[in-house]
């Protein structure tokens, strides 16, 4: 037969809708709900729902907590926590899953592993890191599933030829990864409470934020699919960056990277290598560093206190391609590697809800000449003239040293 205008054969459609209903059946989706979909044009959302989730609905919240013997606030709460909006009253909407995830949580309460509101807050973060992986999985030009052909029979064969192999690689990938990050938090965690000899002592780390200048008015230009492929650009350059010399990144805030190292020196290396790796992209803005040290807290998988808010406050302050460093963050850093970077002292800046601090300006000790008696690089093409570093009328205001300068190796 001839195709539909702008969809597939009805020959293609027929083998299509086949395949699909040989694998409800094999799921053991009783043919008249399978009838059902079909006829209410909604049978890729029921080939979904039973791959992803493979037991029936028909559970109510009552009916869940009974079966875990849990109070049906518990419930409640865990799912809340998890992400997921409350049922209304008497709705079926939980399976055999839902209870045994329940029973899971109530055995590490039992079993002394955590306590329920630790449980309960390792749930929240649990549940908004599945989120934010799920959502990344599915997002537009992420995988051909997600890409409607216009007809829900031909989308679930997709959706079924596709997750068949992708959804048990992906549950082997995210255990592998969980277990690795496990192995090293733990590690830490182990190693922090033997120098410290406490268990809850705020480890000493160095915290820093690296801001994408001009991000903002670029995007108001941009159509979403550039905008979509410059964000994941400089998300890449951003972690490979970091990683690569020691650091962690704990989180990107829209243009915006966060990150961790164990020391002073990996941190330095780390913001001159971003400043460098942005600086020669000809795809991105330059971007601008702020640097902190000192005790941090630690609290589901991110990080807080003075001197992450002080980081963030100096990356503001910061020019475009500069790297600013905090008073701490300069003694750590002379103490532990004096010999490989060196530093410039700006005019006490003020910071939001902090007051006026001392800055200086970081670079590598190998810069063969002062920082003032260089010239200024030229504009590369392709960047905005907005960009360029502009002479400060202060004298005490360090002025930016060539681009290109030997990366430091990780220390």
């Amino acid at each position: 037969m001839s195709e539909t205008p702008g969809g597939p054969s009805a020959d293609a459609r027929e083998a299509a809708l086949a395949r699909v209903r040989g694998t409800l059946a094999e799921l053991g989706v009783p043919r008249a709900e399978i009838d059902q979909a079909v006829a209410d044009g909604v049978i890729d959302l029921l080939v979904v729902d039973r791959m992803l989730m493979p037991a029936d609905r028909s559970l109510t919240g009552d009916d869940v907590a009974a079966r875990a013997g849990v109070p049906v606030e518990l419930v409640r709460r865990l799912w809340r926590a998890l992400g997921f909006p409350n049922t209304a009253p008497g709705e079926r909407a939980f399976t055999e899953m839902d209870v045994d995830a329940v029973r899971l949580f109530s055995a590490l309460v039992a079993l002394g592993a955590v306590d329920e509101e630790a449980g309960i807050q390792m749930a929240r973060v649990i549940g908004s890191s599945m989120a934010r992986i799920a959502d990344a999985e599915v997002a537009p030009g992420t995988t051909p599933v997600t890409v409607s052909s216009g007809d829900p029979a031909v989308d679930a064969d997709a959706f079924v030829r596709t997750a068949s192999s992708t959804l048990p690689a992906m549950a082997r990938l995210l255990e592998f990864v969980w277990r690795r990050h496990v192995q090293a938090a733990t590690r830490r965690a182990m190693l922090l409470r033997a120098r410290t000899g406490s268990a809850v002592a705020n480890p000493v780390m160095a915290v820093g934020f690296a801001d994408m200048v001009g991000f903002t008015a670029l995007s108001q230009k941009m159509s979403e699919v550039d905008l979509a492929a410059l964000i994941g650009h400089a998300e890449e350059v951003a972690h490979d960056t970091i990683t690569r010399l020691g650091g962690r990144v704990v989180k990107m805030i829209g243009d915006e990277a966060m990150f961790v190292a164990p020391s002073a020196t990996d941190a330095a290396g780390v913001g001159l290598a971003l400043a460098i790796a942005y600086a020669d992209d000809d795809l991105l803005s330059d971007v601008r560093v702020g640097l902190a040290s000192g005790a941090v807290l630690v609290q589901d998988g991110d990080y807080y206190g003075p001197v992450v808010n002080l980081a963030s406050r100096i990356v503001t302050v910061a020019r475009p391609g500069t790297v600013l460093v905090s008073p701490d963050f300069r003694a750590a850093l002379g103490e532990q590697a004096a010999d490989r970077f060196t530093t410039k002292p700006l005019r006490p800046l003020p910071l939001k809800g902090i007051g006026r601090v001392a800055l200086w300006r970081l670079y590598p000790a190998d810069v063969d000449r002062p920082p003032r008696e260089r010239p200024r690089p030229p504009l590369r093409s392709g960047r905005a003239e907005r960009d360029r570093p502009q002479p400060s009328s202060s004298r005490n205001v360090a002025i930016p040293p060539p681009r290109r300068v030997k990366e430091p190796e990780k220390g």
